[in-house]
């Protein structure tokens, strides 16, 4: 069973240098998925998996390993590589997995806890109700080892052709399940009923994990509304969703929660709620943007890169792009301003909310005052902020990067113009697979990397509609000073 005696939980920021994150390799579900339930399932399109694994993901998992456990990786990358080993060192059932205990596996702390048999027994009646399945289905499953019964519950199949269920591709997206907020979990609520069986896992594994033990007075449920089941039709406003795009901690006293898409308005005032009642934070902002699957959560808006710099979308941002086939118009197209709201409470007057005119606004207050940060804000803009790659770019994932440390960054490698922003902020650009050597050879080594953009290849992760930030979880990261 995967233990850690010294295992720690605190995030209180979205820059510090990054020590521990759940993460979750895409499993065989993913290579099942249909066109025509590819939306019911929240992907775009379908997807290769195996470049999608070999060339894409693959890579996200060796920089982790590089960064955060070294001693995993540094050595045996020709040996990871080679043919013979046919990916073993990704795989979580595999004897030659890497199982980190600092880039930690969904699927192993599933199998971990699969080994107590009235937590499996337990687990395995409640994703067959939620499935539909019959009963000599869970009979059966009862019978499989923990390992392949994680796996099995994962993926929706007992192999490549036989489903037994739905695939639940969108796991990879770790950080939309929960969010650690300083020392406390606040355990999410989907709205899609695509993700009900990666809730139920991820609440199993929060509550039943030896690593989270000491933790356990500190996991925050967002509760629905009282008597929710009684409200017709199936609106999302009415229901109390949040997911963790919607997210984000950016001090030890302020997080910010997005009304969007995927989180309602009973979601965001219940994890307000929360979060004063147990007197996690003293600031909360709420931060409204359209409800549109463009735009799906804040993290896909607008994320943070160093204390005075974020990447975001000019076009909600509050400066408006410029369309280069008329130089003269400088509001695009499709003008989203007028419904971006932002409403900040502080818990000793939640009565007497502060305003902000716009999100640039809001996070050059945070730069100034939650960090204080002496050097003025900047602002990377998607597609350089020019239309149509400002909303092209956007719709890939430019602004959804992930901070491995302050300053170093991950990001696709498609999105072009937005790679030109960085740049011309004066951030370094390299792709992963030079670092990588580099890092190997001790040509470039972790502690000497700053101000630079990770830039990953994305040909099949962008089909899913979600970039690094979305495929983290971050447990640990250091304080920034």
């Amino acid at each position: 069973m995967t233990t850690d005696l010294n295992f720690r939980m605190h995030v209180n920021s979205e820059i510090g240098t990054l020590r521990k994150l759940l993460v979750h390799s895409p499993d065989s579900g993913l290579g099942q998925v249909v066109p025509s339930k590819a939306q019911d399932w929240l992907f775009e399109d379908i997807v290769h998996l195996n470049t999608l694994r070999k060339d894409e993901y693959d890579y996200y998992i060796k920089l982790l390993l590089y960064f955060l456990d070294p001693d995993r990786i540094k050595g045996r990358l020709s040996i990871i590589d080679s043919v013979e080993q046919n990916r073993s060192f990704f795989k979580p059932d595999h004897p030659n997995f890497h199982n980190s205990d600092k880039v930690i596996e969904v699927q192993t702390l599933l199998a971990d806890i699969l080994q107590d048999k009235t937590i499996r027994s337990n687990l395995i009646a409640a994703v067959c109700a939620l499935e539909g399945c019959n009963y000599n289905l869970q009979l059966q499953l009862n019978e499989k080892k923990s390992k392949r019964l994680a796996k099995i519950i994962l993926s929706g199949s007992f192999d490549d052709e036989h489903m037994i269920f739905a695939p639940i591709p969108n796991l990879i997206f770790t950080r939309d399940l929960g969010i650690v907020i300083n020392n406390y979990m606040l355990l999410n609520n989907p709205a899609k009923k695509a993700r009900g069986r990666e809730n139920l896992i991820m609440r199993y594994i929060f509550f039943n994990h030896p690593l989270f033990e000491e933790y356990k007075r500190n996991i925050l449920e967002i509760p629905d509304p009282i008597q929710h089941f009684l409200r017709p039709g199936e609106d999302e406003e009415q229901r109390a969703t949040l997911e963790g795009g919607d997210v984000m901690v950016v001090s030890k006293d302020h997080v910010l929660i997005g009304c969007s898409e995927r989180t309602s308005p009973h979601g965001a005032n219940a994890a307000i709620k929360l979060l004063f009642a147990n007197k996690v934070v003293n600031k909360v902002t709420i931060v409204k943007i359209p409800s549109k699957r463009d735009f799906m959560h804040i993290d896909t808006v607008f994320t943070q890169v160093k204390r005075n710099v974020w990447v975001i979308l000019g076009s909600v941002a509050g400066k408006q792009p410029i369309n280069e086939a008329e130089p003269l118009h400088h509001i695009a197209p499709d003008n989203h301003r007028s419904i971006t709201e932002i409403i900040q409470f502080k818990i000793n007057t939640p009565s007497h909310p502060i305003y902000f005119d716009s999100i640039e606004e809001l996070l050059d207050d945070i730069s100034r005052n939650d960090l204080n940060c002496k050097e003025p804000t900047q602002f990377i803009y998607s597609g350089n902020n020019i239309f149509p790659y400002d909303a092209r770019e956007q719709w890939t994932d430019s602004c959804n990067v992930l901070a491995i440390k302050e300053g170093v960054i991950l990001g696709y490698d498609r999105n072009d113009k937005t790679i030109l922003s960085f740049q011309e902020k004066g951030f370094q650009v390299i792709k992963i697979k030079t670092l990588i050597k580099a890092l190997e050879t001790d040509q470039i080594k972790v502690e000497d990397i700053s101000n630079t953009l990770v830039i990953m290849p994305s040909a099949e992760l962008s089909r899913a509609r979600g970039g690094f930030h979305c495929m983290s979880l971050p447990l640990l990261r250091d304080n920034i000073q």
